[in-house]
């Protein structure tokens, strides 16, 4: 392997969205620094961190029609059975709900749990509650997505949490997307939202930590029952 393999091999892509703020980070540590030097370290630190938070790595995704696949990051926080928002225009009917939740420290870009058609964008505006709290869900501010499948609608809802303030989402309704497709990320900590029809089996346990693009969130059609962990 060549030296520009091996760095290609190391170093992990960063998003455009955090070019901006990377820069920002690194402009104030070098002003920073003309006041007092020990305060240009402590910048670059943040700004080592910054860069990490909007790393964008490749993911192996798998394909499979019947598998719901993770689409952020972080750790599994709800397992539940709930109406959807109403926004999505899912019906009152309650559907099996998965949350993700995401630290600042997860990578934050956000990717479609299954492959379909994304047929409506719903953005709700609210408030900015810790988005580990259940209630985080209904209150706070929310982007959600309606994807059409060959195994029924399925919603995901960006949520933003108590330091994220800002949703963004690049997909649009009409577009066709895949299993593991990136199409939006939160700044600067947050959940994601998964709302399954019936016939869909939880396959992670609250506390798993979740891998975007790579995890087995849900199977649809299994006559498997959901997954029995215990705690040591």
């Amino acid at each position: 392997m060549s030296l520009v393999d091996t760095i290609k091999s190391t170093l992990v892509p960063i998003h455009r969205e955090g070019h901006k703020f990377i820069l920002a980070f690194f402009v104030a540590s070098v002003v920073l620094g003309l006041i007092w030097y020990p305060l240009f370290w402590v910048g670059m630190v943040l700004t080592a961190w910054c860069a990490y938070f909007f790393r964008d790595p490749e993911r192996s995704v798998p394909q499979d029609e019947d598998w719901v696949i993770s689409p952020a990051d972080g750790k599994v926080s709800l397992i539940s059975v709930c109406p959807p928002p109403a926004e999505l225009g899912l019906g009152d009917e309650p559907m099996l709900k998965i949350s993700v939740f995401m630290n600042v420290f997860n990578c934050h870009v956000n990717r479609a749990p299954v492959r379909g058609t994304i047929s409506q964008i719903a953005y709700r505006e609210g408030k900015f509650l810790n988005a580990d709290l259940d209630k985080a869900s209904d209150e706070n501010e929310r982007n959600g997505l309606v994807i059409d499948t060959v195994r029924g609608k399925i919603g995901v809802v960006q949520v933003a949490g108590l330091v994220a303030r800002r949703i963004v989402c690049w997909s649009h309704a009409g577009q066709s997307i895949d299993a593991g497709e990136r199409f939006g990320l939160i700044r600067f900590g947050s959940r994601l939202d998964v709302y399954l029809p019936d016939g869909f089996t939880p396959r992670v346990s609250i506390g798993q930590t979740a891998i975007a693009g790579e995890t087995l969130l849900a199977e649809f059609g299994s006559d498997k029952g959901p997954v029995l962990t215990r705690r040591i």
